[in-house]
């Protein structure tokens, strides 16, 4: 069996980190699985980039500017949630590159920002293959943005999207609501990384009558498990005696992570812990982000070696995860993997990873006092181990790459026999 993942990126950003663990996973089990990407950042021989010469690097770059520059134009040259939401106008045509041909199933994740365009997903529709897709966002079944939030037009049809200005110089949405439609994407088999969002993509109005799945993404349970926590603290330089809270996410200032409402939680907690606690930040972080904590902030910046990751979730006594709206984050598979309690907001795929009082805590969406109470009940849990060992039970149990993969390889057998 062959199977090509296409994603935009080999490894920025959580899909593309999704998709290269599910190649690997696939390769474990006997599957000959290959990467196509436009951004490759290894010398993985199974990943292969589009951009094999200079002539294509400059044209694959103008593709991204042209994407972004018509998204600023529509919206009256504001910046606002300018990655919030994705056109697809322009991309490569892969229904002739050797790998798309040679395959029998083709995997799509993540493939915005001029990587492929609405054009380029109707061309590999037609090639008659099966194609999988899975949700690591809401884009498939909306308009432009990647997560509506509170919007539910996506469900009858998308006008004014609420993440442009209210009177933008061209309503994309409108313009590109059908265009979507028309690509044929009821002929594609959804995977959702949670069963949140693959209930919620089944509201969209092309996707009703698409087939769907239910599989999480995988994890390498030989590089992220428990570590010594006092060497993991020696490594970063971090304290021995301080209870650490960790935060992570690429961009720790994007609203949609909701560092504010961990900074609030913090501030509840000042008296309380009477000087225990200090916070670990992994990712790009502004200043103005990190001297707002009431606590002693650390910063580790953007870690991307997984070893290192690892180590950082060793280091803590929890990982804080605040976001009002998320899929199924890959940080709360490798905290609990590195046996690390978790605490985030009842939203998304997250209650679905967290067990309530088992292996973390499930704090009611946007309260802050709540994310505190969790925060607390962890601190003074985080002594048993009950709650690491139920962390890595977890994650082998539902996570593990083997698990996943054979999953996957099901879902491909049965799209290959129909």
């Amino acid at each position: 069996m062959k199977v090509v993942l296409l994603n935009t990126s080999e490894l920025t950003g959580g899909a593309a980190v999704a998709a290269n663990r599910l190649m690997k996973a696939l390769r474990k089990s006997g599957v000959e699985a290959s990467m196509l990407v436009r951004d490759r950042k290894t010398d993985d021989p199974h990943v292969v980039s589009i951009d094999d010469s200079r002539m294509k690097r400059r044209l694959n770059f103008l593709r991204f500017v042209w994407e972004r520059l018509v998204i600023l134009i529509c919206n009256l040259f504001s910046r606002k949630n300018l990655f919030q939401v994705s056109i697809a106008n322009t991309g490569t045509d892969l229904s002739k590159h050797p790998l798309v041909q040679e395959a029998d199933v083709i995997h799509l994740h993540w493939i915005n920002q001029g990587f492929l365009s609405l054009a380029d997903i109707r061309k590999l529709i037609n090639t008659g293959k099966p194609i999988v897709w899975t949700l690591h966002d809401m884009w498939p079944a909306t308009a432009i943005c990647h997560y509506p939030g509170e919007c539910d037009k996506f469900a009858s049809k998308c006008f004014r999207c609420p993440m442009m200005r209210r009177n933008p110089l061209f309503d994309l949405a409108y313009y590109l609501f059908n265009r979507k439609g028309g690509i044929g994407l009821s002929r594609v088999t959804f995977v959702g990384c949670s069963r949140w969002i693959m209930k919620e993509a089944r509201k969209g109005v092309w996707l009703k009558s698409a087939c769907f799945a239910s599989i999480p993404n995988p994890i390498d349970t030989t590089v992220f498990n428990p570590k010594d926590k006092r060497e993991a603290r020696l490594r970063f330089g971090l304290p021995e005696d301080k209870i650490l809270l960790l935060f992570a996410a690429a961009k720790l200032s994007d609203i949609r992570k909701g560092v504010s409402f961990f900074i609030e939680a913090c501030g509840s907690l000042r008296e309380w812990s009477a000087g225990r606690i200090e916070i670990v930040l992994m990712g790009n972080c502004p200043e103005e982000v990190s001297s707002q904590f009431p606590f002693k902030a650390y910063t580790l910046g953007y870690l991307s070696k997984p070893d290192s990751v690892a180590c950082a979730y060793s280091c803590a006594d929890m990982f804080v995860i605040p976001s009002l709206e998320d899929n199924l984050p890959n940080t709360i598979m490798e905290a609990m993997a590195c046996g690390t309690p978790c605490v985030g907001f009842d939203t998304g795929g997250i209650p679905e990873m967290i067990d309530h009082q088992v292996n973390g805590y499930v704090a009611k969406r946007g309260d802050s006092a709540d994310l505190a109470r969790g925060i607390q009940w962890v601190i003074e849990n985080r002594e048993e181990k009950r709650l690491s060992e139920a962390c890595v039970r977890e994650v082998h149990e539902r996570y593990r790459e083997s698990v996943v993969a054979e999953q996957y390889i099901r879902l491909y057998r049965r799209l290959m026999k129909s």
